[in-house]
């Protein structure tokens, strides 16, 4: 019975978000405030279980038997958890005119791990890994594989020398950057191609579970 209601209730809500081909009309309003706050209650969910219970709230509240003056040892050192928890509450002062600048705090703090954290992320995970990828010998032995990578290696030379604005590109430097420029040109054609069919690939499925799954016109 609910796996039936779930099923028409997704038909009904893929043709309410499809309305929205001939003009914005209140069933696609309707569906798509659904979805923003389907998907903002979930996320807190998520955030609660997975994060604040489990690397917060438990560590504060857990009771163990091993005493250390009189206290328990990992209890002490939970103790530093406090701060982390003051500055998530001062995080809510922005919802107060009066003391919403509290909430830089803790939002500087934020922006500032993250900020940190996401240049060594991008630069171990992206940087490294992509001059090591480019490090490519020119001759392999087969003629494709050779032909690939001298491909590669001119294609990355190009894009580098389109981005140096040091110099005016003329010459030899300006044709480096016309090479790089058509380089680009098919790597962003190669990107937004496979966005399409991405996009592509999501109509296919919801277009299959209106005809086979809701209203079994097909298979």
């Amino acid at each position: 019975m609910w796996e039936t209601i779930g099923i028409w209730l997704g038909g009904f809500l893929t043709l309410f978000i499809f309305s929205f081909l001939y003009k914005d009309n209140p069933f696609y309003k309707f569906a798509e405030h659904l979805y923003v706050g389907i998907s903002a209650g979930y996320w807190a969910a998520m955030e609660w279980h997975n994060v604040f219970l489990p690397n917060l709230w438990k560590p504060l509240t857990e009771q163990v038997n091993l005493l250390y003056w009189g206290m328990p040892l990992t209890q002490q050192r939970n103790l530093l958890l406090f701060v982390p928890f003051a500055f998530g509450i001062l995080l809510f002062s922005r919802f107060t005119k009066k003391f919403s600048w509290f909430s830089r705090w803790p939002m500087a703090l934020i922006i500032g791990i993250y900020a940190g954290i996401a240049i060594i992320g991008y630069g171990s995970g992206d940087l490294i890994l992509q001059i090591h990828a480019n490090l490519l010998p020119l001759w392999t032995g087969n003629w494709f594989s050779s032909f690939n990578n001298i491909l590669l290696v001119v294609g990355v030379i190009g894009g580098l020398i389109y981005f140096f604005f040091s110099k005016e590109h003329k010459g030899a430097l300006g044709a480096g950057a016309k090479i790089g420029t058509w380089f680009l040109m098919i790597s962003f054609g190669a990107s937004f191609g496979y966005t399409v069919m991405s996009r592509m690939s999501l109509l296919i499925g919801r277009v299959y579970f209106l005809m086979v799954t809701w209203l079994h016109i097909l298979g």
